[in-house]
């Protein structure tokens, strides 16, 4: 008789097998994108669930005080994970914030039944190991119709819009991103490179959602990582810029911008790579026993 905690549509695989799915998920997860790579989540893989958790210890409490930043990044780990199980012939379930009284309870997954594997599953969790973060002037070559409209497709289904900035509102956000930088009183990683990619054609656009709330930004973050995976697959490089959304003056000024009807919660740098040039290395990840815990 197959156990009773796996449903029936994964009765062909035990319940150790699945917990060890999980497991592999939770630890591929680590390769997702953070806010100044923070990785501040934490798994806990125990009978047939994986419950995801922030890291408050991981929390930028100056720049990121209520946890905005934090929750993106562990929606990205989120995201990652799913691509994970899905790899594994997996459909998984997600609840999203299921206990109000612990609200570092970011998620629960568990797993609903199995599913065929697609060539796009295989792609997508291919892109997890490659992506990076790009630094480097894009290509001269800017962004088709097409490759745009592929980023904001993939962004939708979790609940976010994709807003490109034209070049004057381009101009208005650089200079939110400067006084942002200059009141945190830091020239960090993280201001708007406009102007400094002699030859680069880089797009700007703007991570947005209806919510600002910690489900709104859970699902941000899935957007993030699912956009960001795409780029990978299409040659684009993304940058997030973070310090804009960090200053709540400065938020509040590209919400105007926008026109108040949508809250931001990034604001991206894309542009094409050059496929003839080696991509920058990966950035230092915690080993996976500091982020999965087990029963």
């Amino acid at each position: 008789m197959a156990s009773a905690r796996i449903p029936a549509g994964v009765a062909r695989r035990t319940a150790r097998e699945i917990d060890e799915a999980l497991r592999h998920a939770a630890a591929m997860a680590g390769d997702a994108p953070s806010v100044h790579n923070t990785q501040p989540w934490r798994w806990h893989v125990a009978d047939g669930a994986l419950e995801l958790w922030a890291d408050r210890d991981r929390q930028l409490r100056v720049a990121d005080p209520v946890g905005r930043m934090l929750t993106v990044s562990c929606g990205t780990a989120l995201h990652h994970a799913l691509v994970a199980l899905a790899a594994q012939g997996l459909r998984p379930a997600v609840v999203p914030l299921p206990d109000p009284a612990r609200p570092d309870l970011l998620a629960r997954v568990t797993v609903s039944g199995n599913a065929p594997i697609t060539s796009a599953d295989i792609r997508m969790y291919d892109a997890t190991a490659l992506r990076r973060t790009d630094r480097r002037p894009v290509s001269p070559d800017r962004m088709d119709e097409t490759t745009m409209q592929a980023l904001a497709n993939a962004a939708r289904p979790h609940g976010a819009v994709l807003r490109y900035l034209t070049r004057d509102r381009v101009a208005a956000v650089a200079e939110l991103a400067a006084a942002a930088t200059e009141a945190q009183q830091a020239g960090r990683r993280g201001t708007l490179p406009v102007g400094d990619e002699p030859g680069g054609e880089p797009v700007y656009a703007v991570l947005c959602g209806e919510e600002d709330r910690p489900a709104g930004w859970l699902a941000a973050g899935q957007a993030l990582s699912a956009l960001w995976l795409t780029a990978g697959e299409l040659g684009v490089s993304v940058v997030p810029v973070s310090s804009v959304i960090e200053v709540p003056v400065t938020r509040r000024a590209l919400r105007d911008l926008l026109g108040s009807t949508t809250w931001p919660y990034l604001v991206l740098r894309l542009g094409l790579t050059d496929p003839r040039e080696r991509g920058p290395l990966a950035t230092p990840r915690l080993p996976a026993d500091r982020t999965v815990d087990e029963a």
